[in-house]
């Protein structure tokens, strides 16, 4: 069994409908949450496991959502998940929900994880409910 070592929460918004964000560039990862873990206290083979979900609205047709989540604040920072959904036609209010595991990462002081999506059509729009959120245990 793990010992819990650090837990934290991105809340971008917690309602559905409570935010209108437009994706306004086609296929380029737009930021939607991030936490940082604390890892002193780990020891043994350290896990993070991370869950998630992202509500939005898509514009008439097909559209394809793309989650990613790196190990860093940069979309080009090391890659620990990634999803692909597309929605064919999507008229209706979409909701994307993704759960990631990092076996063994790099025990620096804090470990960053940041959540992207990206969207392969204009006029998608992020409505809510969004959250990002993991926790840190180690042997």
């Amino acid at each position: 069994m793990g010992n819990f070592i650090d837990g934290r929460t991105s809340q971008n918004a917690s309602y559905a409908n409570s935010i209108a964000i437009p994706i306004l560039v086609v296929d380029t990862p737009q930021l939607f949450g991030q936490i940082g873990l604390v890892t002193e206290g780990t020891t043994g083979v350290p896990r993070v496991q991370l869950k998630g979900s992202i509500a939005f609205l898509p514009p008439e047709g097909t559209v394809s959502i793309t989650i990613t989540i790196v190990r860093g604040t940069l979309s080009t920072d090391p890659l620990v998940y990634s999803a692909l959904q597309t929605f064919s036609p999507a008229l209706d209010t979409q909701l994307i929900t993704f759960s990631a595991n990092d076996f063994d990462p790099p025990i620096t002081p804090l470990l960053t994880y940041t959540v992207f999506v990206a969207s392969s059509a204009l006029g998608t729009l992020r409505v809510g409910p969004e959250n990002f959120d993991g926790i840190l245990i180690s042997d």
